[in-house]
């Protein structure tokens, strides 16, 4: 069985938001919750770099392991999932997590945030009917056989979403075509060794 992942291409990333738009349309999450947001690091330098983060999905998910009550499991396609019905609001997930996926509706203290909400890379979630499972996790694309719409909006298509072996290799075509070092057009003099951002389509 496939392993879903995402992977952000940082040198293709524009900071449009346009992940973070397509996610609220389709999960209509609650109001102080975002599950994706772009991240900008260096703004305003040459140096700049931007990145969409959310849940990763990990394969040994650090968030999983402390919750007390079992809320967050993942199925065999590699998706981690939450029970809303189990959460308590204690946390423990949001302090492990190192990419800051899980969020709270509400800033209180212990069992007084709110249910834990985050990205379900468009997978719903457990629920009795469909008309539940919208109102709790948002859309379900993945059982219509659909990519979660953060990726497939990407209008530079930086975000990436799928099987981790079909991502890997779009990402490992893209280094070779813009001159890595390690990259077949790495003996162009104008590449620069350091960097992804050369793009060998555009000599000339």
């Amino acid at each position: 069985m496939a392993t879903m992942k995402f992977m952000c291409d940082a040198e293709r990333c524009i900071e449009c938001n346009g992940c973070v738009t397509a996610c609220k349309n389709a999960n209509e999450v609650e109001w102080g919750v975002q599950r994706r947001r772009v991240v900008t690091l260096n703004d305003g330098e040459p140096s700049e770099v931007s990145i969409s983060v959310a849940c990763m999905h990990c394969d040994d998910a650090p968030c999983i392991a402390v919750c007390p009550t079992e809320t967050l499991f993942q199925r065999d396609d590699g998706i981690v999932l939450h029970d809303k019905d189990l959460c308590i609001g204690c946390g423990y997930c949001l302090y492990a997590c190192p990419f800051g996926a899980p969020q709270f509706p509400k800033q209180n203290a212990f069992g007084e945030r709110g249910k834990m909400d985050k990205c379900t890379f468009c997978a719903g979630g457990p629920a009795e009917t469909k008309e539940e499972e919208y109102q709790k996790y948002g859309a379900n694309r993945i059982a219509e056989g659909k990519l979660p719409l953060c990726a497939e909006m990407c209008s530079t298509k930086a975000l990436l979403a799928g099987d981790a072996q079909e991502v890997a290799d779009i990402f490992r075509q893209r280094v070779v075509q813009r001159g890595h070092k390690d990259g077949g057009w790495s003996g162009n003099p104008r590449a620069d060794a350091d960097s992804l951002a050369y793009d060998a389509t555009q000599q000339g």
